[in-house]
């Protein structure tokens, strides 16, 4: 039986009982697409990854891609060629490029709604999978030459890779030393070590793009010092004649070293080693501009809305296992029999601490799911403004704001998710490879550390998302978040029935705002002579801020949920959609009771922080 399970229902819930998506389409670029049509590409995928992809999964982990220090190549599984060929042929790629392009344009709501169950299937073919959907940087940011490639990565379906991050600078992408040298000809010679990128070097494709973020060197005005000092160059793995797609002779760019990791080990993940043997790994300038960080962000941007989606998608189909396994499992009897030693044994699902772990995974992975499409229906806004030529400002503030929040509090809750509850609820079954647990918890710590660790979404939410916002964007989600609090003062049955939920979304709300509160005074003060290091007050609280702006958002997405769902348990219907909507109650109301309320702790942790660990000598610790 596969491993993945999926929850279309709720994706379809969300999307369209919750957040309207149907208002998009059939509108500008998707007035092709139908709700019809997006249930109908849902459910295709859907199935696509409950068995080709999936199929793949367990066994490509235990044999992951090999490397060949001789002829430095890596060679992909065979079975696992074929999930990550069925994904291509799917054509679901398309979905997120523009008709000029190949691609049969969608909502980015259709688009993660979709991601999701590619990710929660085979996160590695998905990984793989990304050049045709990369080509869209250099269809949106090249020259005419850059865009025959993008045709070519799109025709060709050649793969790609984001090459950011180096053995000694880490996440501190600015301190790259990577260098390139421009040339008669107008290409450029790139020399450097690159570590930790994603599908390196594999044999799934004719050709691998490299886009590499390095400095330039003698060129007037550009390859200054950190991240603005850096450009983005396109270096293929074999030197290509874009005017015909004809293949050259290998670049000098290769793969010196695959990493032995702790998971996702079907996807590989490698040292690529530039110009250093001799032989130059020729390059072109992107667009032919030296604007490399910032169109490299198209990138990061998109890394970390996937992150993200591929969290809560390991975390649901792993919540779905653990419900599963609990409904089966007999193990000891009720506990309001156990002092009778002759009752019977039940199923563990009875157990009330099971039951609060599994609403607990219910209602994280539900809200999260609700986070991941709510984001994107703010991008639905971007792009939608965008095919106008207009700009949403408001928009692309908010979809700022709530990238770090998917990714880096997305990725920090399902990995806590899984580890302690999910995998706990088979006991020691959930240790051995007899249940994906193991691998999903494996899997799943990756979400939290790259594209950015979570104390980097953190900080990125509070420095970049709100300060530098000036507070704009926050305000506007705080506006739609109290404008539905405000929504339940009438005397309607729902409205009543969630008037305890509100109340505590209202305390939650408050504390969120207290946190930027106190620290936005701490950053203010540390700009006084004397005070710099009250900077550090700041530092020791935004990722608390994060979990808690998380905190709030999924509440409120939830309570809006069970808003409907308890609008829709008045009329007929069959048991199961019953039951549905019973869950989405049950798990909203749950949330608000035993999440939110953390929150006033957290407030009152932030504003009593102080100096103290800072000022602790290293021998302390």
């Amino acid at each position: 039986m596969s491993h993945y399970r999926s929850n279309l229902r709720d994706t379809v819930f969300t999307l369209f009982e919750v957040l309207g998506r149907e208002e998009v389409l059939g509108v500008g670029p998707w007035e092709d697409l139908d709700r019809d049509t997006a249930e109908a590409i849902l459910s295709e995928l859907d199935h696509l990854a409950r068995t080709k992809l999936a199929d793949t999964f367990a066994s490509s982990d235990r044999t992951p891609p090999v490397f060949d220090p001789e002829t430095r190549t890596v060679t992909v599984g065979e079975a696992f060629q074929k999930s990550y060929r069925a994904l291509l042929d799917s054509g679901a790629w398309a979905l997120e490029l523009p008709a000029d392009l190949g691609g049969q344009p969608s909502p980015p709501s259709l688009q993660w709604a979709a991601n999701e169950l590619l990710l929660g299937s085979n996160p590695a073919a998905y990984l793989y999978a990304a050049g045709p959907k990369m080509a869209q940087v250099l269809w949106r940011e090249g020259t005419e030459r850059d865009r025959k490639l993008a045709q070519l990565m799109v025709e060709r379906e050649w793969a790609a890779t984001m090459v950011l991050t180096e053995p000694d600078a880490g996440s501190d992408v600015g301190a790259g030393r990577t260098r390139a040298l421009p040339q008669p000809d107008g290409t450029w010679h790139v020399e450097g070590v690159k570590r930790f990128i994603t599908s390196a070097e594999h044999d799934l494709t004719e050709n691998i793009v490299h886009l590499v973020l390095a400095r330039p060197v003698g060129v007037e005005g550009a390859g200054g010092p950190g991240t603005k000092g850096l450009s983005l160059f396109l270096v293929p793995k074999w030197h290509v004649d874009v005017e015909t797609g004809e293949l050259g002779g290998r670049n000098g760019v290769w793969t010196t070293a695959l990493e032995h990791k702790m998971g996702i080990k079907a996807s590989a993940t490698g040292e690529l080693a530039f110009g250093t043997d001799g032989t130059p790994a020729v390059g072109w300038l992107l667009g032919d501009v030296h604007d490399g960080i910032k169109q490299m962000f198209h990138i990061i941007e998109y890394a970390r809305m996937m992150v993200g989606t591929k969290a809560i998608a390991t975390l649901s189909s792993g919540y779905l296992n653990a419900l599963a396994y609990a409904k089966e499992r007999v193990q000891g009897p009720d506990l309001a029999h156990a002092a009778d030693k002759t009752a019977p044994r039940v199923t563990i699902v009875h157990h009330p601490d099971v039951r609060r772990s599994l609403m607990t995974q219910k209602a994280g992975a539900e809200g999260l799911r609700a986070l991941v499409l709510f984001t994107a229906s703010v991008q639905d806004r971007v792009a939608l403004s965008r095919s106008q030529g207009e700009v949403d400002e408001a928009a692309v503030r908010l979809n700022d704001l709530l990238l770090p929040v998917v990714k880096g509090y997305g990725s920090e809750r399902s990995w806590v998710l899984l580890g302690t509850e999910s995998l706990q609820t088979f006991g020691g079954s959930g240790y051995v490879e007899d249940h994906p647990l193991e691998q999903y918890v494996r899997d799943a710590k990756i979400d939290t550390l790259y594209e950015g660790t979570t104390a980097i979404q953190g900080q990125d939410l509070f420095f970049r998302k709100i300060v530098r916002d000036r507070g704009r964007a926050l305000g506007d989600l705080s506006v739609q978040v109290q404008g539905w609090i405000d929504s339940g003062a009438g005397p309607g049955e729902s409205e009543s029935r969630l008037k305890e939920e509100r109340e505590l979304l209202q305390t939650a709300l408050q504390d969120a705002g207290g946190i930027v509160a106190a620290m936005i005074g701490d950053v203010t003060s540390a700009q006084a002579p004397g005070r710099e290091r009250d900077v550090y007050l700041v530092g020791l609280n935004t990722t608390r801020l994060l979990m808690a702006l998380g905190d709030v958002v999924c509440g409120w997405l939830l309570l809006r949920g069970a808003e409907v769902a308890l609008a829709r348990l008045g009329e007929e219907q069959d048991p199961a959609e019953h039951a549905f909507y019973e869950g989405k109650v049950a798990a909203a109301r749950w949330f608000a009771r035993t999440v939110l309320p953390r929150l006033t702790a957290e407030r009152v942790a932030a504003e009593q922080t102080d100096l103290s660990v800072m000022d602790l000598p290293e021998a302390a610790f």
